[in-house]
């Protein structure tokens, strides 16, 4: 492994766990990408989808193409 990588994740226990989710979900989704799986959305993620939803922040068309993404599972 990249000793830069290694160096990262050595500290990565000290971030808060907030950082440390994200980076785990970015890294699955790495993985999910050259292993040819789908990445499949958190909770927090549909749920930020839905709370878009019903606040306007994103078109109809940004939260079907969300959808679409999320549900080729």
């Amino acid at each position: 492994m990249m000793s830069k990588l290694k160096d990262v994740l050595e500290r990565v226990d000290t971030w808060p766990e907030e950082a440390q989710q994200e980076l785990a979900e970015i890294a699955l989704e790495i993985e999910a990408g050259f292993r040819g799986g789908v990445y499949h959305a958190t909770t927090d993620e549909l749920q930020a989808i839905d709370e878009a939803d019903r606040s306007g922040v994103a078109t109809q068309q940004q939260i079907e193409a969300a959808f679409r993404t999320f549900r080729r599972a």
